[in-house]
């Protein structure tokens, strides 16, 4: 596993949004109940398996209620300092979400962060092929044509993790639930 510095060496990462930028508020199996989907299901891969005159209204629905989520977002702990710190070392920034592009830039206007990241670099699950797929990560090293050692995949859940694997990463880390330290371990010392 990489330690703080090699983590902070970095010049290019990308972040997964709910849970990793902001403090885990989806309740996924309340969400799912809600949907008439069977428990520990993937919500965005069952929907897209589905015929679409069934699979649109609960799309619908499902846009609403993550619409309402992004609107309440909390930052993570430690996320302005890191974000602060990675933007003085001047490091490019991407979002990859299972959430949309749209909800995604809500979430970011609540958390008070969109001038730190560019349109094109917040891809949501219509962007490119979901995660665990890399595609969305191979577009953005691809743009800021970053080699293999320089770029980081940082998320809190097994289908970001995959996704930085299978994007030839090395280099991807999980961050702790935010009941730990999470982002404010980078940021100890994310200005040195």
């Amino acid at each position: 596993m990489l330690n703080q510095k090699q983590i902070l060496n970095r010049r290019h990462w990308v972040f997964d949004m709910d849970g990793t930028l902001t403090v885990a508020a989806h309740n996924f199996d309340q969400i799912r109940e809600e949907l008439g989907l069977e428990p520990g299901i993937p919500i965005v891969k069952t929907l897209d398996s589905m015929p679409p005159e069934k699979a649109n209204p609960l799309r619908e629905r499902l846009q609403q209620i993550e619409i309402e989520l992004a609107k309440q977002a909390e930052p993570a702990e430690g996320l302005m300092a890191l974000l602060n710190a990675l933007q003085s070392k001047g490091c490019k920034l991407g979002i990859v979400t299972l959430n949309t592009k749209e909800n995604a830039w809500i979430t970011l206007e609540a958390l008070g962060i969109e001038e730190y990241f560019e349109e094109y670099f917040v891809m949501g699950r219509s962007c490119t092929e979901p995660k665990p797929s890399p595609e969305a990560v191979q577009k953005m090293m691809q743009e800021w044509d970053s080699d293999l050692d320089d770029t980081l995949v940082i998320g809190d859940f097994l289908y970001d993790l995959q996704m930085g694997r299978n994007a030839e990463r090395q280099r991807s880390t999980s961050i702790p639930p935010q009941s730990s330290n999470g982002l404010k371990w980078l940021t100890s010392n994310a200005h040195h």
